[in-house]
């Protein structure tokens, strides 16, 4: 078994990752730096919003991302029907964060809260929906890499494919662990 290559994946999307990552830093850095100014108005709408929807999508996303990892073991062993498999099971969490996330914007929308609505809303749907819309890019290339795996498009040999799609999915982990504590926990 040949030694795993650095950095995993398609050196491509190392570049698309960093940049990604720059973007949400600056955009937790304007949180960070509003909320330093304005602590009571944060500190009153967090309170608003359902800890226990956001643990069961944290505990969604640590599971999928081990799932990933799963995956990832198992072309390693040139083993692509497992490999897909535990992709599946990666996208079942993935589905399950997104109806969660859903149910919770489905609340605050009903209840005519929008970006408009305060600086902390401001910042809350618009951080969330960002990182929404990155399960969902996220979800649509562990699908693309599940297909190929199912027609055995990956071995042992050359899994880089898979390897890529694990690199992105664990930056959209990465960036949910600091999106979590940052806007539903600290106080």
């Amino acid at each position: 078994m040949e030694k795993p290559r650095w950095p995993p994946g398609d050196l491509v999307i190392w570049i698309f990752i960093l940049a990604e990552l720059l973007a949400f830093g600056i955009f937790f850095a304007a949180y960070a730096f509003t909320r330093a100014n304005h602590v009571e108005l944060f500190n009153t709408y967090q309170l608003t919003l359902d800890r226990n929807a956001a643990l069961i999508n944290t505990v969604a996303l640590i599971t999928s991302s081990y799932f990933v990892v799963r995956a990832v073991a198992s072309i390693r062993q040139d083993d692509s029907r497992r490999c897909f498999h535990w992709l599946l099971a990666a996208l079942a969490m993935g589905t399950l964060f997104l109806l969660v996330k859903s149910a919770e914007y489905h609340h605050h929308f009903s209840q005519g809260i929008n970006l408009s609505t305060n600086t902390f809303y401001m910042f809350y749907l618009s951080l969330t929906f960002f990182h929404f819309l990155h399960v969902i890019l996220g979800m649509v290339i562990l699908l693309a890499v599940a297909l190929k795996a199912r027609r055995g498009c990956y071995s042992a040999a050359e899994h880089t494919g898979v390897e890529t799609g694990a690199s992105y999915w664990h930056m959209v982990d990465l960036v949910w662990m600091i999106l979590f504590p940052l806007v539903y926990v600290m106080r």
